[in-house]
């Protein structure tokens, strides 16, 4: 047991909950999709042995600059990170993380992860996506039939990719199964926050977020962007 946090008698034992995570990043990838749910389960790595898989096309640096004419040629403002497995060399996994990002309109930038989410999808005990990330799982084919939702702004280009999904357009999340879908870009920290809540025990998620000093949006039908942009 960590010295840093200690787990609540109500935690679930570390043999009856997912330890080994992956995360799908492609060039363009949106910061926080990744980094939000990541600190959460970085957090969480203190009381649990949770192993990460980074996962892209190559073992290349894989940046947050949109690809192409999608960004702006008159700054080099991004990050970069690295992968640790490709989409041929990743190890099994309990769960999936699906990010969004600019570089997701490009169709031969994500047509790997978009093969890879559907070939492994079937050994996964769940699927977690933030933003436009919905879309790539949609793609997959896993969608179809069921409740999902993805980024407001974004909402139009994305949903016409995939309409055999059941788009909930006013959403903060969205759980159908064991798929957890978040709206745009900071939702995906309050679907880790609850989906730690559901899995690992609600007393660790409160336990972790007070770590972090953030405080969570704990109802899912919380959508003022829906509104925003008329959906």
């Amino acid at each position: 047991m960590s010295s840093i946090i200690q787990l609540p008698a109500s935690a679930r034992p570390a043999d009856s909950v997912p330890l080994k995570y992956g995360i799908i990043v492609h060039p363009g990838f949106q910061a926080l999709d990744v980094f939000g749910p990541l600190d959460a389960l970085n957090s969480l790595s203190l009381c649990y042995p949770l192993q990460l898989f980074i996962i892209a096309e190559t073992l290349e640096p894989v940046s947050t600059k949109p690809p192409g004419s999608l960004g702006n040629p008159t700054s080099n403002f991004a990050q970069s990170i690295v992968p640790t497995h490709t989409f041929d060399t990743v190890p099994a996994l309990d769960v999936l993380i699906v990010p969004g990002g600019v570089g997701n309109r490009i169709p031969e930038v994500v047509a790997g992860a978009i093969k890879f989410i559907a070939d492994v999808y079937p050994s996964l005990k769940y699927v977690l996506t933030v933003c436009t990330g919905s879309r790539l799982v949609a793609e997959a084919g896993v969608l179809d039939g069921r409740k999902a939702t993805t980024n407001k702004a974004a909402w139009a280009r994305t949903t016409a990719y995939r309409p055999q999904v059941n788009w909930v357009p006013h959403a903060r999340w969205v759980v159908d199964g064991n798929i957890w879908t978040a709206s745009g870009v900071s939702a995906g920290i309050d679907l880790i926050f609850a989906f730690i809540g559901e899995v690992y025990g609600e007393d660790v998620a409160t336990l972790m977020a007070n770590f972090m000093e953030y405080e969570r949006h704990l109802d899912s039908t919380w959508d003022p962007y829906a509104d925003l942009y008329s959906l």
